[in-house]
């Protein structure tokens, strides 16, 4: 079906099949091939279209266009008049006559350094965002091919429907085989994986409705015949029910999306909570060197005459996975000494990619770190059938590797006094993936944040949804970014800190949208990574997707405000040594100006309640409840 449906190359695009619902049809002329919006009528019903449009075969129409690696993936610019589009709908909402109708079909987002160097990773969180709030009823269709970030940008919606033989996928089966089998032919596996057929979008909550798909591919007519019978009926059913229930609704489909497994035992089980006993250790691919039996001078190499005492642990610097700054040096350094000084070189200044511990010695006051949710795991949320033999043997090796049990540590700590929830990546378990714990945690931890009254700060080191969960995964940026946007209806603050790499679906969702947005020195801010990009013939700079670089593209938000909405990038760069003093100067901003929170709880009021009906708050300790 993949081969000879899916990927047919003359299956109906987008635009054969708006031509045909609506005779009316007005092209507001998008900027970009790949993009195509304007708006017609269905019926009486004014319906805003906008559609995501792959290449037909006649495009391909010489030397030139062969070449090109973007086809079908809308780039910053295409998705900046998708957001402008959704800013004014906002503005001139609500729009309780409308129908807002998105049309996915792409291999994904834009990855070239063109969109990159133009924030592309923020335009998609932002446009999930977007949809997430607009005042408008909306659908979605799925019409061949859903892929990654580029595909959920558009895909957010009231009502979620694909054609029976189109695919939705985390990432494209190939690209999948490649990263989880080191096998690029095995296509069937990586399909099996990545749970992306109808059936499977529909058992997890992503689609609510299946369309027919006709017998032959190649017929437009018989296809925009069976979509025009769904988006009648659909659009029937949306009219008769209040809009501002549906635009609540969709909060409560995030909320679910990956929790298969709900049920009393589960929202008992995660209050209960176990302290993390030890905190501080060296990252699990940092070589250690003892010294060997006396004393041993290392004037050669530390340049100040340490004397290492017998059998102290050490890491040679050169040994260490450094970031943009080189190979590190030859020195010998005291393993203390060097997670003292936030793994990082003293010497030379090269440092490892900082894991959740070194993050939370780097932010929180001595003893007042206290783990939140910390046995859920992902049999707690996914049906046993739902997680595949790979996947398990997957888990058994990250396990290992840390004293984390999952890619997100939540927590409460203070930062210089000031009271905050954590939410902080463990690069260390599988790269700091999202999958379905990392999301519901982070629900989680909003949640305890808004009970508290109290900012969130959270710390991106990811490379992306984690793929062993296929679809699932992905949605998880669904669901950060509803529970970010639950914590600026109720006026929390939202501190987003990027370490190095801050990649892939984290980067597209939650960790964009910061009311502040800091990033340590060199980390690599980027939506799709240099590796990637470059097997997939892109040219990098790597250099420029470099936070120091990216703090200077940013000033151009203010700029070209009609081109960038309400992005705003990064705001500033910080070191590790100085990321609590300048994470403290924002929660004491907000502490000093705070005001009308009494206000503020009654706005909470109604969801708690919500909780409450659900038996979470009611499992809560007296004092917290």
């Amino acid at each position: 079906m993949f081969k000879t449906r899916t990927r047919h190359p003359f299956r109906p695009r987008a635009s054969d099949i708006i031509q045909r619902l609506f005779a009316d049809f007005r092209d507001y002329e998008a900027v970009g091939d790949n993009l195509i919006m304007g708006e017609g009528h269905l019926g009486q019903r004014q319906v805003y279209v906008v559609a995501q449009q792959k290449p037909k075969p006649e495009q391909f129409n010489g030397p030139e266009a062969m070449k090109r690696l973007n086809w079908g993936m809308l780039n910053a610019d295409e998705h900046a008049q998708v957001l402008g589009l959704l800013r004014r709908l906002k503005q001139t909402g609500p729009h309780q006559e409308a129908l807002l109708f998105s049309v996915v079909d792409t291999f994904g987002a834009d990855i070239s350094m063109y969109s990159a160097l133009r924030l592309q990773a923020f335009f998609i969180a932002h446009l999930i965002r977007a949809y997430l709030t607009a005042p408008i009823r909306t659908v979605s269709l799925v019409l061949g091919e859903g892929g990654s970030g580029g595909a959920l940008a558009l895909q957010v919606a009231d009502r979620r429907a694909t054609v029976e033989d189109a695919l939705y996928a985390t990432a494209p089966p190939e690209s999948l085989a490649a990263i989880i089998f080191r096998d690029a032919g095995r296509i069937e596996d990586a399909l099996s994986i990545s749970k992306s057929t109808a059936k499977d979008l529909k058992h997890f909550g992503v689609v609510d409705a299946t369309i027919p798909q006709t017998k032959k591919v190649a017929d437009p007519d018989g296809l925009a015949r069976n979509i025009e019978a769904w988006l009648d009926k659909t659009s029937r059913e949306l009219f008769r029910r209040n809009l501002d229930k549906l635009m609540a609704q969709r909060f409560e489909l995030a909320d679910a999306l990956g929790v298969m497994r709900r049920g009393r035992f589960y929202e008992l089980k995660r209050f209960i909570e176990r302290p993390l006993k030890t905190l501080q250790k060296a990252p699990p691919d940092i070589k250690l060197i003892e010294a060997p039996s006396g004393a041993i001078h290392v004037d050669d190499y530390y340049g100040d005459g340490t004397v290492l005492t017998p059998g102290q642990a050490c890491i040679r610097c050169a040994d260490v996975h450094t970031g943009d700054n080189g190979p590190g040096c030859e020195a010998i350094i005291p393993l203390d000494e060097y997670l003292r000084n936030h793994q990082r070189c003293p010497q030379c200044g090269a440092r490892h990619v900082l894991d959740a511990s070194g993050w939370i010695h780097a932010l929180t006051d001595p003893g007042t770190f206290h783990e939140l949710f910390r046995n859920m795991n992902v049999h707690d949320l996914l049906n046993e059938e739902d997680i595949h033999s790979y996947y398990r043997d997957f888990l058994d090796k990250q396990k290992k590797r840390t004293g984390f049990t999952e890619s997100l540590v939540t927590a409460q700590a203070s930062v210089m006094g000031y009271s905050c929830v954590l939410a902080i990546s463990e690069f260390a378990f599988a790269g700091g993936s999202m999958g379905v714990v990392f999301g519901e945690k982070f629900r989680l931890a909003v949640e305890y944040a808004l009970r508290k009254g109290w900012p969130l700060v959270s710390v991106c080191c990811s490379g992306g949804a984690r793929l062993y969960e296929g679809i699932v995964a992905l949605m998880q940026m669904y669901k950060t970014v509803a529970a970010i946007e639950r914590l600026k209806q109720a006026g929390l603050p939202f501190i987003s800190i990027l370490g190095d790499p801050s990649t892939g679906g984290a980067i597209a969702s939650y960790a964009a949208l910061g009311d502040v947005c800091l990033a340590e020195p060199g980390a690599m801010v980027i939506f799709t990574g240099p590796r990637v990009m470059k097997a997939r013939g892109f040219q990098v700079q790597e250099d420029a997707v470099r936070s120091d670089s990216l703090v200077e593209l940013s000033a151009r938000c203010w700029d070209e405000p009609d081109y960038f909405g309400d992005i705003r990038g990064i705001q500033e760069v910080v070191p590790r040594h100085l990321m609590r003093r300048e994470v403290a100067k924002y929660l004491e901003l907000f502490a000093r100006t705070r005001r009308g929170a009494p206000k503020q709880r009654q706005a909470w009021r109604p969801y708690l309640r919500r909780l409450a009906n659900e038996r979470l708050v009611g499992a809560l300790p007296d004092d917290e409840s």
